[in-house]
């Protein structure tokens, strides 16, 4: 069966954007740090996680090696909308879960409008390689029962307040994992890879 893996960068203090939600890696609020070996490893390791200009300007093409099903929430959508991107990911299969998004920019994308986990239950029963959630922390609270696999990338930085890992409403459930594999950069970001037990 197919996993579905949050595959997300995230702080310190465990915040993967800033409190309004927006892109911190683009634009003028952007503050994620992306050193040389961080970019080299996530395009050696993860290439399919690249946005489409990115993969364009490694020569990047084919399938990718974990993934072949990308999810994002609404708001991170929105952010790759915004800066002018309405397929960050046309190398995938592409699903946007939005209550208020009837019709994306771009007819490849899938907008789901149903349960998130009734959605995600379905996906894993399906065959493919394993199903990339993107993002945002809301999405990865409202799934996060069913993810099985977290791959951490730490960034050697805390920002105080933001968009948690799991979004502000996720109820305290705990769940254990076992850690699996490691990478330490020398710029300091930690790629950290967790299987649910």
């Amino acid at each position: 069966m197919r996993k579905l893996v949050y595959y997300i960068a995230t702080s310190l203090d465990g915040c993967i954007a800033a409190p309004d939600g927006s892109d911190p890696t683009s634009g003028p609020g952007a503050f994620w740090p992306f050193s040389e070996d961080y970019v080299q490893h996530v395009a050696a390791e993860y290439p399919e996680t690249l946005p489409a200009p990115a993969r364009e300007a490694f020569g990047i093409s084919g399938e990718g090696a974990h993934f072949d099903t990308v999810l994002e929430g609404r708001r991170s959508y929105q952010n790759g909308v915004d800066a002018g991107i309405a397929d960050a990911y046309p190398h995938l299969r592409h699903l946007v879960f939005s209550r208020t998004l009837t019709e994306a920019p771009d007819p490849a994308i899938e907008v789901v409008s149903t349960d998130p986990l009734a959605k995600v239950r379905e996906l894993k029963q399906e065959e493919g390689k394993d199903i990339w959630l993107c993002g945002g922390g809301e999405l990865a609270g409202a799934l996060y029962s069913e993810i099985d696999q977290l791959i951490v990338k730490l960034a050697p930085m805390t920002v105080g307040s933001g968009t948690r890992l799991f979004g502000q409403t996720t109820p305290f459930d705990p769940a254990f994992f076992t850690l699996t594999d490691s990478k330490i950069l020398k710029s300091g970001s930690i790629f950290l890879t967790y299987a649910k037990k």
